[in-house]
């Protein structure tokens, strides 16, 4: 099973530092027939706000699609990409500070054989690979943004596994190369043992 649910506090940092917390932690996903789909974050990616290049918010860009950023941190961030997938974020610092955290992915832990359905019969390994891979075998879509990790029940992150800092692999984004140097900061981060 999952511990307990991760407090607003634990959000209202700034996103590098929130990244890199949030791995070892769990993400659960409860359908409306009240079963759970979880699994252990293991790859996150920070995106500055304003200043940050390859930000939805950059340069205090603020539309329909992005509300959600612009939310207390602890909320959901949940985007359509290349008009296929959904990504899910988590919304880090205060209100009206657009930063936020990508999932990248996950190992799964409870909920395997519905992903597998969900991912098409996807090898357990890569069930959860990617950021529009663990979307699609946890049912997050755009139905999500803007909910309330804090307090909802549909969709929040338990405290798993605490990190400090020790076996993290920090290294550049990707697929966000017309950020120019925004794309080579190493932003992006990874559990070194899974």
């Amino acid at each position: 099973m999952t511990g307990e649910r991760l407090t607003r506090r634990f959000y209202r940092r700034d996103p590098v530092t929130l990244a890199k917390a949030l791995l070892g932690q769990i993400l659960v996903r409860r359908l409306d027939d009240g079963q759970a789909l979880t699994g252990r974050i293991v790859e996150t990616e920070a995106y500055l706000g304003i200043p940050d290049k390859a930000s939805h918010s950059y340069g205090g860009r603020r539309t329909k699609r992005n509300e959600s950023m612009y939310l207390d941190g602890g909320h959901a961030y949940v985007y359509f990409v290349y008009g296929m997938h959904w990504c899910f974020n988590v919304v880090s610092d205060r209100k009206e500070v657009p930063t936020a955290v990508l999932i990248r992915a996950l190992v799964p832990v409870q909920g395997v054989d519905q992903m597998k359905r969900r991912r098409r019969k996807a090898r357990e390994l890569e069930l959860c690979s990617g950021p529009a891979k663990l979307a699609q075998a946890l049912a997050i879509d755009r139905s999500l943004d803007g909910i309330d990790l804090a307090t909802s029940d549909s969709l929040y992150v338990a405290r798993g596994r605490t990190t400090q800092g020790a076996g993290i692999i920090a290294t550049s984004r990707v697929g966000v190369s017309y950020a120019e140097n925004w794309a080579k900061k190493r932003l992006r981060f990874l559990l070194e043992e899974p």
